[in-house]
């Protein structure tokens, strides 16, 4: 089975790298978490967001 995002995981992705770009933040990874199915993005040294497939968006 090939796990794939969700058209709202894509939407909300785009929307963040967007507005994490916008300041001059880089993005230094972008992953689909195979066992959750939440995509990972981690921004600058400290910044973690979570997508969930619902597009609900953890940031720590």
């Amino acid at each position: 089975m090939k796990l794939e995002p969700t058209p709202e995981q894509l939407k909300s992705l785009y929307q963040r790298s967007v507005r994490v770009t916008a300041l001059l933040l880089p993005i230094n990874l972008v992953r689909l978490d195979s066992r959750t199915n939440r995509i990972v993005m981690l921004i600058g040294d400290t910044i973690q967001i979570e997508i969930l497939p619902n597009k609900e968006v953890l940031i720590e």
